[in-house]
C-alpha cells in the first residue's frame, strides 16, 4: 500500500478585474477498491459564491463553483492524500472462460457494458489493424492480446505534447502514427471495442520515479489512460502512452465514456478575449510507499514526482 499526495494548481491571469461564470472541476480522485481518498481540499481565490459537489453518472466526484467577486485573477489549488494499493493484471484474475479471446460477456453484464462496447469509428482500416494482434483464426491469449495492443501504440506511435482542445479522430491518429495521450487512448478504445471488448476513457494522474525532494519541485500534468472490462477483474488499467498494464503508476479521477466529460476544469469570464493573458498548471505527485503483509509484493517503494504530457485543463472560454 502507498501513501500518495498531490498538489495541482490551476491560475488564470487577466488584464483587468473580470467577471467569471460557473467553474467545472473534476479534480478529486475515484473512491475505488484500490484507491481511496483520506484527505482532499480545494482553496479557491477568489473564494466562491457557492461550492457544490455531486457525484455523476460514473461515481466521478464533480464540483461546480459560483462566483460573484471579480478578479484578475482566478487560482484553484487542489491538495489530496490517498491510499493507493498497486497491482498488476495476471491471468488467474481472469475468469477461466475469458482466458482465450473471443469471449462472450454475461447476458446480465451486457446492459451495463453497452455505452462501452459502441465503436468509435466503423472505418475498415480501423478493424483491420485491430485484427493484426489475432492468430490467423482471430483468437488469442486475453491477456497478451491487452499487453500487445497497450506496448504497441506505446513502441510505435510518436506521443507529442498537443495543447489543442479536443480529440483527434483514431483514423488521424492511426494515419500520422502520433498523438498526445488522449488521442492514443481514444484510439487503443477503438481498437478494442472493434474487436468486441468494452472499454473507456480514463483521466487522472501518472508519476514515475524522480530524484527530486525539493517540495516546490513541479514535474508533469494530468494523465489519460483507459480500462478495459474482464471478467473477473472487472475493469482493469491499460495506458498505451506509456506502455504499462495496471495500475501501478496510476491514480483515477475520472472514468467517462467521452473524454470530454472528463475535463479536469472548465468555465467562463466574462470580459474582452484580450483581457485574458494566459494559464499556468502546476503538478506535484509522491509516493510514500507502506509496506504490509497483504500488500508487500504489489507496491513499489520510493519518492515520485508527478510526470505526463498533457495541459490539464480547459483554457476558460469568454462571453
Amino acid at each position: 500500500m502507498s501513501i500518495i499526495t498531490i498538489r495541482h494548481v490551476t491560475t488564470y491571469k487577466y488584464r483587468h478585474p473580470v467577471a467569471f461564470g460557473k467553474h467545472r472541476m473534476m479534480l478529486r480522485p475515484r473512491d475505488d477498491e484500490d484507491q481511496k481518498v483520506l484527505k482532499a481540499d480545494i482553496e479557491i481565490t477568489p473564494a466562491p459564491a457557492d461550492l457544490t459537489w455531486t457525484l455523476d453518472r460514473f461515481g466521478n466526484h464533480v464540483a461546480m463553483a459560483h462566483f460573484a467577486a471579480r478578479a484578475s485573477e482566478l487560482r484553484f489549488e487542489s491538495n489530496i492524500r490517498l491510499n493507493h494499493v498497486p497491482a498488476e493484471l495476471r491471468e488467474t484474475d481472469i475468469q477461466h472462460f475469458a482466458h482465450a479471446f473471443p469471449f462472450a460477456y454475461s447476458t446480465a453484464r451486457i446492459s451495463d457494458l453497452a455505452h462501452f462496447m459502441s465503436p468509435r469509428s466503423l472505418h475498415p482500416q480501423l478493424d483491420r489493424w485491430a485484427s493484426e494482434f489475432l492468430r490467423k483464426d482471430g483468437s488469442a491469449n486475453t491477456l497478451e492480446l491487452l499487453g500487445n495492443v497497450t506496448r504497441t501504440i506505446n513502441t510505435s506511435f510518436k506521443h507529442e505534447v498537443r495543447h489543442e482542445k479536443g480529440i483527434q479522430h483514431p483514423l488521424r491518429t492511426l494515419t500520422l502514427w502520433t498523438g498526445c495521450c488522449r488521442d492514443l487512448a481514444v484510439l487503443m478504445i477503438a481498437a478494442l471495442r472493434s474487436l468486441g471488448i468494452a472499454a473507456r476513457f480514463v483521466s487522472g494522474y501518472l508519476h514515475v520515479s524522480d530524484d527530486h525532494e525539493d517540495d516546490d519541485a513541479v514535474g508533469g500534468n494530468t494523465h489519460a489512460w483507459v480500462q478495459a472490462y474482464l471478467p473477473g477483474p472487472g475493469w482493469v488499467d491499460l495506458d498505451p502512452s506509456s506502455g504499462v498494464v495496471g495500475n501501478r503508476r496510476h491514480v483515477r479521477v475520472a472514468v467517462v465514456q467521452e473524454p470530454r466529460e472528463a475535463i479536469p476544469l472548465q468555465g467562463t469570464w466574462v470580459g474582452a478575449k484580450s483581457d485574458c493573458l494566459g494559464m499556468s498548471v502546476t503538478v506535484k505527485v509522491r509516493c510514500y510507499a507502506e509496506q504490509d503483509d497483504a500488500t508487500s509484493d504489489r507496491c513499489r517503494r520510493g519518492t515520485m514526482d508527478a510526470a505526463s504530457s498533457e495541459r490539464d485543463s480547459d483554457p476558460p472560454r469568454f462571453a
